[in-house]
Order: C-alpha cells, then structure tokens, then sequence
C-alpha cells in the first residue's frame, strides 16, 4: 500500500511538472500555442516492411564533402549541366565540373548572418533572413529556375542566375510560412506545397511533433497570377512531382508516411487519392524517364512514432518532460539517422529499396534525382551530396 502511495505520489509530481514545466526544459516549452493532432495512421500491418537486405546505399560516393551545407534539392539545366542545389546558407549553387559557383539567392537582405558554418543545422536561426531554397525545377524550354523558398514562398530566377523573382507569397489571403517542393505541368502552371501555416522550417521538429494538418497542395497559373488551393487540411506535405502523361501529380504526406495522387485529366480530374503507404517519412519526390517515382524518406518508422502519431495526449505528455528536442527526434527514429529511397510504379506499386540502416554512409536523404544512370542524393542534414550508380 506504502508502494502504491508513493508511486502515486510520483505520477503527480510528474503530471504537475508537466503541466508547468518551470524550468523550460520541454521540447515544446517556447511553443505555448502548441497543439498535438491525431495522425490518421493507416494499420500497422499495412506499412510496408520489404528491405534492402544489402544496405546497397552504403556503395554511394560521397561527393563534395564539407563543401556545400545542407544541399536539398538536385536540378540539372536544359543543357545538362549541374547539379544546381540550394543549401542552408540561402544560397543555390552551380557545380560546373571543377568547382562550385554561386548562381542565384532568394533574399534581397543576406549579411554576415549567412557566413559559412560547421553544420547545416547552425543555419536555422538566421533562414527566415537568409532563405532557405528547397526544392528546385527547371524550365526545360526556356531554362528559368523555380524555387520553393521556406520563407520567402514560390519564385524564379532566369538562366543567368541571380537574386530570384517573387511569383507567390500567399494564397486565399493565408500567407504561405513553409514553401516546401514545386512542379509544372505542360502549361506552365506550377504545383507546390506550403507544408504549414503554423510553423516555419526553422521549427519543423515541432511541426513533426504537432502532427499540424494546416498543409497544403497549391496551383500557381502565371497567365492569370492566380493562386488555387487545390487539397487543405493536409499533415505535413512535402514532394511534389508530375506523372510522365501529366494526368495527375503526386505529393508527399510526410506525418502519415503516403503518397497521394491528385488528378489533373480524366474522369477523376480534381479529386484525390491515396496511392500508396509509405515505411517511414517521406520527402521529396521525382519522376524518371520511365515514369516511375523515386522518393527520398528519412527514415523508417518506429512502433514508437506509431504510436505517438496515433495518441496526442500520451505524445503531449512526452513532449512536456524535461527532454531535449533532440532525444525526442532520435526516439522518433528509432535512435539514429539512416536513410532509405523507394522508387515506385505510376501505380504505386513498390519497385525498388535501397538503404542505408546502420546509416554509416548515406545518413540522411531529401531527394533522389536520376540521371544517367545514377542517383543523385541530397540533404538538408549532410554536408554532401551522395551518388549511386544504378548499373
């Protein structure tokens, strides 16, 4: 009984620490609005559990090393020329074939806060100053680049590069607050994501721990300058590609772990559907010339992430502990970085894994972009670029 008691009287203490958390130690302690949302997770069983068995990822090259910081998003030119990337500092590069060149910058205000770091995470206080460009597509026909800015939203900059164009800030009279990932159909109308009006990139832990589903999927027509928002409500979207027919684009879910098809032509033309379960949580996307779809995912998901995902009170009573946010993301991935790229069929059927488990080469991936041959990997977390060759 004595036991019992005491155990009692622990469990209050705790609740009662949790729900003041005096020393500000939480995670979440500078986030006072912060709301924990139910993730619709599909069924455990239904989360695929194919696995490269040979952690083939750990045969990349590593690239660059220690050159460019945080590089997310691979975009070769309508001449083939690259990889163009944005990294952490604001900047987007140009890998001529010896060195890198600067080529273009999203912010009209960069200053010494945008100066060279150790580490890409070293970055994220000053972004919202120095731009943060994520995903990256060219214009085959007449070689402009389109830019998903975190912070300063969708623009464009012309083939001699420079200080990017504005095109959309804001949609329905909602401003955009985290840009993520962008494609354009045949028309020019672009497609793109606004992964949250919550939360900015510079937060983007406590956007995966929120489970925020103020996400989404947006349609830009430069004839008009008109913005649509295609699908709302959405739990953190992220990648963004057209299928090789252009009847229909598919997006990210990135707290569910899904793709979704959103249809552009035919009889379904403005709806949405799921196209397929993910095993952990995805970032960008990108079409081959065969049509098929390789996806960057950070990491597999952990029965401990499900479970998370699926109570919010036993995950805000975890978020309220006395717990570094980083413990909390290595307990979300299963306690280290390791990375994982799936390709997958118009039809969402999986194709290919490949991995890096121990995570001992390819720690972490944003985008996986093929080209001759070979997969270009980038990462907003590594200070390199990893490349593996497919034959």
């Amino acid at each position: 009984m004595a036991l019992a008691g005491f155990l009692a009287g622990v469990f209050l203490l705790l609740a009662l620490y949790c729900g003041l958390d005096p020393f500000k130690h939480s995670a979440i302690s500078e986030f006072p609005d912060f709301v924990a949302h139910k993730v619709e997770m599909p069924a455990w069983d239904e989360i695929p559990v194919e696995k490269d068995t040979q952690n083939l990822l750990q045969k990349s090259e590593i690239k660059f090393l220690n050159q460019i910081q945080g590089p997310e998003s691979m975009a070769f030119d309508p001449q083939g020329r690259g990889p163009y990337t944005g990294v952490a500092d604001g900047r987007i590069l140009f890998w001529d074939g010896a060195k890198w060149n600067d080529f273009a910058y999203t912010s009209a205000n960069r200053s010494g806060l945008c100066d060279p770091k150790p580490s890409p995470l070293l970055y994220l206080k000053n972004e919202h100053i120095c731009g943060r460009p994520l995903g990256l597509r060219f214009d085959q026909k007449t070689g402009d680049l389109y830019i998903a800015d975190a912070y300063f939203g969708l623009m464009k900059v012309g083939p001699e590069g420079g200080l990017a164009t504005s095109l959309v800030t804001e949609a329905e009279g909602v401003p955009l607050r985290f840009t993520n990932d962008l494609d354009f159909d045949d028309d020019g109308n672009i497609y793109f994501t606004d992964s949250s009006i919550n939360y900015q990139r510079r937060n983007f832990m406590q956007l995966v721990f929120s489970g925020d589903d103020s996400g989404r999927l947006l349609k830009y027509n430069p004839q008009t300058k008109e913005t649509t928002v295609l699908v709302k409500g959405l739990q953190f979207p992220n990648g963004v590609s057209m299928s090789k027919d252009r009847s229909f684009v598919v997006f990210c879910e990135g707290s569910i772990g899904r793709l979704r098809k959103y249809w552009l032509k035919g009889e379904k033309a403005g709806t949405s559907e799921v196209m397929a379960v993910l095993p952990g949580f995805p970032d960008n996307i990108r079409t081959n010339e065969k049509g098929d779809f390789w996806v960057a995912i950070h990491c597999r998901r952990t029965i401990y992430a499900y479970v998370c995902a699926l109570y919010p009170k036993l995950r805000m009573f975890l978020l309220k502990l006395p717990i570094s946010t980083k413990i909390h993301y290595l307990l979300q991935i299963g306690g280290r970085p390791h990375a994982v790229v799936a390709k997958y069929s118009p039809e969402g059927k999986v194709l290919q894994i490949l991995e890096d488990r121990p995570g001992k080469v390819v720690r972490a991936v944003s985008e996986v972009e093929e080209k001759d041959g070979k997969l270009w990997m980038g990462s907003v977390l590594m200070p390199f670029v990893a490349v593996y060759s497919l034959e």
